[in-house]
């Protein structure tokens, strides 16, 4: 059983839900362990190409359930939610970034660059941590992604990487 907070809960969850993912021809995109109040919750985002819907949701909802019970990762009680990632989905992992150089991004900084906390951009690299953007007026800044809030892909005012 895996014992902590979040990270190690979701790391032992990851390892149960991808096969179940992968016989399902879906795509773990994040799992997060929460405590919201005084309840836990166990986030499930999935994903697959031209993206998921309710149906994929339920699905992959009801095949995950069994093996949770059966290798009880999480010792307190927990609302299991499974969704998709949405369209301004969070970038999190090396896979996403990469997955995504191309596309429009909205970065959130944790302290203000020159008085500014947002940015917005095209995402041109990502390496160990280091975050390339290119914004409007063609410059690159340099952002580390351990001072960031969130990065999260602008699918409203961007172009992705499949329509550069």
């Amino acid at each position: 059983m895996a014992k902590g907070k979040g990270g190690n809960v979701s790391a032992a969850v990851w390892n149960i839900a991808q096969p179940v993912a992968d016989r399902l021809g879906l795509e773990i995109w994040d799992i997060r362990f929460l405590k919201e109040g005084t309840d836990w919750f166990l986030r499930i985002f999935i994903d697959k190409d031209g993206g998921v819907d309710i149906t994929d949701c339920e699905n992959f909802s009801r095949a995950i359930d069994a093996p949770l019970d059966e290798l009880d990762p999480i010792e307190q009680s927990y609302c299991l939610e499974v969704s998709s990632p949405g369209l301004e989905r969070e970038l999190t992992r090396p896979d996403h970034f990469e997955k995504y150089t191309g596309a429009g991004i909205k970065v959130r900084m944790i302290r203000p660059v020159n008085g500014v906390r947002e940015f917005k951009g095209v995402l041109e690299s990502y390496d160990g941590g280091m975050i390339v953007l290119r914004l409007d007026d063609g410059s690159a800044m340099n952002i580390e992604k351990k001072e960031t809030s969130y990065i999260r892909l602008d699918d409203f005012e961007q172009k992705g990487p499949e329509e550069k």
